[in-house]
């Protein structure tokens, strides 16, 4: 069984052309998806970890978050769809279709 069953990965780059998750809020948005995995009881070893990442190079679709190991990439808007990733995704393994990209 690996270390953890799925990593939650968002891209909180800043660019100099101002085209970047950054801009976007990424940061605020994975603190508060780490908060909801521990809040819910799904972080840590067997369960969720939600990390920061560098730069994903999918700018134009941004902000972006994906998650391993399935390699679903989505994209977000505020803390609600945030929330719709982490209830179905992470906590039922449903891909959010609509937030995909």
């Amino acid at each position: 069984m690996p270390y953890y069953q799925r990593h939650l990965f968002f891209c909180t780059n800043c660019r100099e052309d101002g085209n970047c998750c950054a801009n976007y809020g990424a940061s605020e948005m994975r603190d508060y998806a780490k908060r909801r995995s521990k809040e819910l009881g799904i972080a840590g070893k067997g369960g969720v970890r939600v990390n920061i990442a560098g730069c994903l190079d999918r700018c134009n679709e941004g902000p972006v978050a994906v998650v391993y190991p399935e390699g679903v990439w989505y994209t977000y808007v505020d803390e609600k769809d945030v929330e719709e990733i982490v209830q179905e995704h992470l906590v039922h393994g449903r891909v959010v279709d609509r937030l995909r990209i």
